[in-house]
């Protein structure tokens, strides 16, 4: 009996919140809402028209970079 309760007492928040979700219910919905309004409130257009836009950069990088260096020369031509 004992090995069982220890089996389901981790188990037991993850029973409860797949029940919630089977009910129809969504935890934390509203306070990601909440947040989501929050921080679309206190964008400021004044500021994002002030940055500069990043320098261009034309090196290769992340998997561009690992595609040309693993990539060798070009078959031979049929002709």
């Amino acid at each position: 009996m004992t090995e069982f309760v220890a089996f389901l007492l981790p188990a037991l928040p993850l029973l409860a919140l797949l029940l919630t979700l089977l009910l129809g219910h969504y935890p934390g919905c509203e306070a990601i809402v909440r947040l989501s309004e929050r921080i679309a409130a206190s964008a400021r257009p004044a500021f994002a028209a002030r940055r500069r836009p990043p320098p261009r950069s034309f090196a290769a990088r992340g998997g561009l970079l690992l595609a040309l260096s693993l990539s060798g020369r070009a078959p031979p031509s049929a002709a």
